[in-house]
């Protein structure tokens, strides 16, 4: 195998139609299968097409026979938002067949995801009363919008992840995670997540300990430092440059979302691409796991 988008596209679609297997449906046979659909939309991500209508003006001139039918931009965005859980299981499903997904050692951190600048916006937009204003204290700004809760190995590969409103507690958010996918922390003995600051919580401490898990973060500035917090610097850095990737190369800021299910569906979509390339990668051998180049042209 090679690392090439085409042979990408080619594996993923036999995986995920695998996957999928031959479904019973009610209605007609749709012309786009859901395993076209979900490679469609993992290569536009990849190829960083903002536009779904210049996006399917794209594909017939530089991807030839790849797609046999293809949706108008209606039709397209419909069947992207109403594929939000299938987005998620796809995502699930790739990120298991990976040697990585038994790590015993995750990265928990929150990125803002910015939905609007303007005061209209915020009070008319059809986010209003999930999206919420909050603080950036990497790059010392408010915003409006939400927070991308991320959950990954060191490597880079997403195990969960969720949106929510900016002004929630980020400790909240992990244990509310942890409890909606409880098998993820009882399959996984021992496992240690490692996060910064905003993460030091005696409630979180005891909720994780109960489940088996540790968890190691920075303490104040003026407590004793916690055994191993010198192993910290290096990996906190892992998920900055996991965030990067999603914000600088598959455009994560950029989404256009104007709903609930379109936010969702196009972070999932962004979360989708990432993952499919770490998950080609380890199959194909590749010295940089995370390394997207041979798929953004």
């Amino acid at each position: 195998m090679t690392t090439d988008l085409n042979t990408l596209l080619t594996a993923l679609y036999v995986s995920i139609d695998d996957w999928l297997g031959h479904q019973p449906r009610l209605g007609r046979k749709p012309q786009l299968t859901d395993a076209e659909l979900l490679t469609l939309a993992v290569a536009q991500v990849l190829l960083g097409i903002h536009s779904e209508a210049r996006w399917l003006r794209y594909v017939p001139k530089h991807l030839p026979g790849a797609f046999p039918y293809l949706p108008g931009q209606s039709g397209y965005n419909k069947r992207l938002h109403k594929a939000l859980p299938l987005l998620k299981r796809a995502i699930r499903v790739l990120a298991s067949d990976t040697d990585l997904w038994s790590d015993p050692v995750w990265v928990a951190d929150s990125t803002p995801i910015e939905c609007g600048r303007s005061r209209p916006t915020t009070q008319r937009s059809d986010l209003a009363g999930w999206a919420g204003y909050g603080y950036c204290r990497s790059h010392s700004r408010y915003f409006w919008g939400l927070r991308l809760h991320l959950i990954c190995t060191p490597a880079g590969l997403p195990i969960t992840w969720a949106l929510a409103t900016p002004n929630i507690d980020e400790r909240q958010v992990l244990m509310a995670i942890c409890e909606h996918d409880p098998h993820l922390l009882a399959d996984r003995p021992g496992l240690l997540i490692v996060a910064d600051k905003g993460y030091i919580s005696a409630e979180l401490d005891t909720f994780l300990t109960e489940r088996g898990v540790r968890l190691l973060r920075p303490s104040y500035r003026n407590r004793t430092p916690r055994p191993g917090e010198e192993l910290l610097k290096p990996i906190r850095q892992l998920i900055e440059s996991v965030n990067d990737t999603l914000k600088g190369q598959l455009d994560l800021e950029l989404h256009g979302g104007r709903t609930v299910t379109g936010v969702g569906a196009r972070i999932a979509q962004r979360i989708l691409a990432l993952t499919a390339a770490i998950w080609h990668n380890r199959a194909t051998g590749q010295p940089i796991t995370r390394s997207l180049i041979a798929y953004d042209h």
